[in-house]
């Protein structure tokens, strides 16, 4: 249960701040780079909610949901005894990728296949899950480069990755199912 009764503590007033096992780091460290592009994904997704309605929002309350879950999974360094911890941290488990995967399936079989990349743009709401999807695949990029130094839940990158998956075929459905996306045109200018 969190319990949130004083927002403001001081104690990361020298650049450092505490993981989910208590140890400190600094602010500009790896996992928190990590875990910090994590929630401005998130934050993305409630600009993106502004503009979606029906079970499109409630998909993306569920990922709002599951990035918090991804969050405290990367703010709580996996030093191989979750097992024997107290309180054993929250990791992602691969069910929640694999819901990902048949919202992707059943959101792929409304879309005619692609002929052309796309621009991001089109609807309100496809110009902000493409600004989910961009600030998604550096969380992903960061998330990778963490665990290139430290252990990380692979659950939890391959999360990320198939979320950004998502949010591009959203991105189609919230264009008339693809009909009003905006095609590259390669040369267009030259």
């Amino acid at each position: 249960m969190v319990v949130l009764n004083r927002i403001y503590t001081r104690t990361g007033d020298a650049g450092d701040t505490a993981l989910g096992d208590g140890s400190r780091v600094a602010k500009h460290a790896l996992r928190v780079s990590a875990y910090g592009t994590v929630d401005e994904t998130n934050a993305a997704i409630g600009l993106a909610r502004l503009h979606a309605s029906g079970e499109i929002d409630a998909m993306l309350g569920r990922i709002q949901n599951d990035l918090f879950d991804l969050g405290a999974d990367f703010c709580t360094p996996d030093r191989g005894k979750d097992a024997e911890a107290e309180y054993p941290p929250l990791r992602m488990v691969a069910a929640q990728t694999a819901r990902l995967e048949s919202e992707i399936d059943a959101m792929n079989a409304r879309l005619a296949p692609l002929r052309s990349f796309i621009l991001p743009g089109g609807s309100a709401l496809a110009a902000h899950l493409h600004l989910c999807r961009t600030v998604c695949r550096r969380a992903e990029r960061l998330a990778m480069e963490l665990a290139a130094v430290e252990p990380v839940n692979p659950a939890a990158t391959t999360y990320l990755n198939r979320l950004s998956d998502w949010f591009f075929v959203a991105g189609r459905i919230a264009n008339d199912d693809g009909a009003a996306d905006v095609l590259w045109v390669p040369g267009a200018n030259r």
